[in-house]
């Protein structure tokens, strides 16, 4: 589980090119115990992504479209970490906000990684963006929502089954909000994880979906965040649950595949949502840190 990927350091010249998902948010998110870690269950979402582009040079510089999550004294720092060299020309272009709690920053760094020719496992990948950053998303695991993930520590608390496809509808609703290493202020999830743990070996939906509900809510309850129409369109759509990037903007309604109602983006629009997507989520497929020759994004 310490993720199988690819690295690109064999080649040694022309231009690489990659693309790493996002998440969106997390079905689950909280402390283990009253003092425990924080920790999460991530919720992939392959519409989301941070796309990258390497060309050899002498000297390193990082570029991209519009702000970038990560700087290039930042890149420096986190490719030392991993013993890679900090030459070359790199370009990212997010496709999420800044500050969602889609993942840009921690996509933004395995990407870099996988670049620069990172050949060691996820986990070890995993302890330099928490060094770097002081947190980290899974992302770089082949699947993340089948781990309990202490985001601050970097390390695994525990495993579960997937989740059974799910389709999710939603956007980015509020302030984007960086999340704060420091900030521990979260509920008590533990009967929570024991209660997926249960659904998710039994591949049940709906019970998954009330578990992020109650997840969602309980953050949104302790951690305050002003008005927030998820639940309101959650049981107005028939949706089983909704999900929330708990320190991110990342709003989300969770659907049995194949059952989103057809107006369901004109609501989260009318409702204040910014860039409404759909995605299927709950397909585990092998997550290849590799870098692609050149070609256009």
């Amino acid at each position: 589980m310490q993720g199988g990927f690819h690295s690109a350091s064999r080649w040694t010249g022309g231009e690489r090119r990659i693309r790493i998902c996002g998440h969106f948010g997390e079905w689950i998110q909280g402390r283990l115990g009253p003092d425990g870690p924080v920790a999460l269950v991530s919720l992939p979402c392959p519409a989301l992504a941070v796309m990258g582009r390497f060309r050899p040079a002498r000297s390193l510089s990082v570029q991209g479209a519009g702000p970038l999550p990560v700087t290039p004294e930042e890149a420096r720092r986190f490719l030392g970490q991993l013993g890679l060299s900090a030459r070359g020309r790199f370009f990212l272009r997010p496709g999420m906000e800044l500050g969602g709690g889609a993942g840009s920053s921690t996509a933004a760094l395995v990407a870099l990684a996988g670049l620069a020719g990172y050949g060691g496992d996820a986990l070890g990948l995993a302890r330099a963006a928490v060094a770097s950053e002081g947190a980290s998303d899974p992302l770089m695991f082949t699947a993340p929502d089948r781990l309990l993930w202490a985001s601050r520590e970097g390390r695994i608390l525990g495993r579960a089954a997937p989740p059974p496809p799910t389709d999710v509808i939603g956007g980015f609703f509020g302030p984007p909000r960086r999340t704060d290493p420091a900030d521990g202020d979260f509920p008590d999830i533990t009967d929570l994880w024991g209660d997926w743990q249960a659904a998710s070996a039994a591949r049940d939906l709906p019970r998954l979906a009330r578990l992020a509900s109650l997840s969602a809510l309980r953050s949104a309850a302790r951690r305050g965040g002003g008005q927030d129409p998820t639940p309101d369109l959650a049981r107005t759509l028939g949706a089983l649950g909704h999900v929330a990037a708990h320190t991110g903007s990342a709003r989300g309604l969770v659907f049995a595949p194949g059952t989103i109602p057809a107006h369901a983006t004109e609501a989260l629009r009318e409702a204040g949502f910014r860039a409404v997507l759909s995605f299927r989520t709950g397909v585990s497929s092998p997550r290849r840190l590799r870098a692609t020759r050149a070609g256009g994004f």
